[in-house]
């Protein structure tokens, strides 16, 4: 009974933090916040993210006391023989039947990338079919991506008849809204089963990944280039030790050292002199490390947290990206109405068409990049999708040098080089431990 008068008591606070009475007060202490300098804003940054949590209260609270009440409840028993409200609930709350048999266009493909007795044919021992897919995930996360990150770059950095758009939680709205549309087409006219996932289970996901994006993009205010690259580059070991936190997991020796010797080969080549002159000299300051140790830790929690859910349900990864992006829709749009800055946002993208079609076009991006990281960590898991975004960091700066001619440093040459010997490791350490337990 104290739990629930506690809730009650946060959900009243909240409710009167966010009322529409105090949507100029909030928007007031936003525009404050952005007409500071840089180190003045590193004091407020908390403010904000307050701001945000409790706007994300709004829904937290009262979801989590009907879960808390109904789920033991008889209320549900009739399932989806009920009524429509009885339904809809059931739906939220309640795992549903699994269907063993479902023909999704990717299930047959879920998870067995570790598969050492598999029936397909294989020539000179290697699976094709498989390389054929991983080779797949990895370009469409590529382009994707290096599409995404050129957009971002021309949305938040240039100015639109002179003025510059600076809220990017409406850009990530935009994101999470296309993303669930694109989702809800491939679930309708694909006819993909039935889901058995409760729906709240999505939940967990969709709050970290916000958390995490609106971390990243805090912490690149009050860290320097060096201190990003290194933690970018260094999130696979979070990623194992979540996956060991969540799932239990165990991981060979040789998945740590060659995990730590691909961290250091991205880091070694991005933190390349030509590179480093390119990008301001910003201090890091506590502010900034604090953000980028909770960035790191919600990012692996989600794509493990992900993971789980493939393989506990059996889901398509079309109805991963639908149940994320409900729940992040839903949690960006209550923070923008909260605040009072959608009006503003709808407003500016009135009245420069030209942001509406880069709003557009970032947006079909991010959907199309959460298509490829939903079937990646399908199929693959939470670890090999890192590894992937890891080495993504290297590729499309090699890339660029190749394209602009711009010239590789030893240290650059080195860098790439500890890559390249991490992945072969990697990939002759598990053939080899997969051929030990076959004997």
């Amino acid at each position: 009974m104290n739990i629930i008068s506690l809730a009650v008591i946060i959900y009243s606070l909240t409710a009167t933090q966010a009322l529409p009475a105090r949507n100029k007060t909030l928007s007031n202490n936003n525009a404050s916040v952005a007409s500071l300098s840089h180190r003045d804003y590193d004091k407020f940054w908390l403010q904000a993210l307050s701001i945000n949590l409790i706007c994300y209260l709004i829904i937290i609270v009262p979801g989590a006391l009907i879960v808390r009440f109904l789920e033991p409840s008889e209320y549900l028993n009739k399932g989806e023989q009920g009524s429509m409200i009885q339904k809809l609930l059931y739906t939220c709350i309640r795992e549903r039947q699994s269907d063993k048999n479902r023909s999704s266009a990717d299930d047959d493909d879920s998870h067995d990338v570790g598969d050492t007795n598999s029936s397909k044919p294989l020539l000179l021992g290697i699976d094709y079919r498989k390389c054929y897919r991983l080779l797949f995930c990895v370009l469409g996360l590529q382009i994707s991506f290096l599409l995404w990150g050129i957009l971002q770059e021309r949305v938040m950095t240039i100015k639109y008849d002179g003025h510059k758009f600076t809220n990017s939680q409406f850009l990530v709205f935009m994101n999470r809204g296309m993303s669930l549309l694109v989702a809800w087409s491939a679930i309708k006219y694909t006819r993909v089963k039935d889901d058995a996932a409760p729906m709240y289970k999505y939940f967990y996901a969709s709050f970290s990944n916000i958390m995490s994006s609106w971390c990243q993009y805090e912490a690149l205010k009050f860290v320097s280039f060096p201190t990003q690259i290194i933690c970018k580059a260094s999130k696979v070991i979070p990623v194992m030790i979540m996956g060991k936190i969540i799932s239990n997991k165990s991981y060979p020796y040789y998945e740590y050292f060659t995990s730590v010797l691909l961290s250091i080969g991205v880091s070694t080549f991005l933190l390349d002199t030509n590179h480093f002159r390119a990008h301001p000299n910003t201090k890091t300051t506590l502010s900034g490390t604090i953000l980028m140790l909770v960035y790191i830790t919600f990012d692996s929690f989600t794509s493990n947290w992900q993971e789980q859910l493939y393989k506990k349900y059996n889901m398509s990864s079309v109805q991963m990206m639908f149940g994320v992006n409900v729940f992040s829709t839903a949690l960006t749009l209550v923070s923008l109405l909260t605040q009072g800055t959608l009006p503003e946002c709808i407003r500016f993208m009135m009245t420069h068409s030209s942001f509406a079609v880069h709003v557009f076009m970032l947006s079909a991006a991010a959907s199309i990049g959460q298509l490829f990281i939903f079937y990646t960590i399908s199929c693959y898991g939470a670890l090999i999708f890192t590894i992937i975004m890891t080495v993504r960091q290297a590729l499309s700066l090699l890339l660029s040098c190749v394209i602009y001619h711009h010239p590789v440093t030893v240290q650059g040459g080195i860098g790439i080089a500890i890559v390249f010997v991490a992945v072969f490791l990697r990939i002759y350490a598990k053939k080899r431990t997969s051929r030990t337990k076959a004997l």
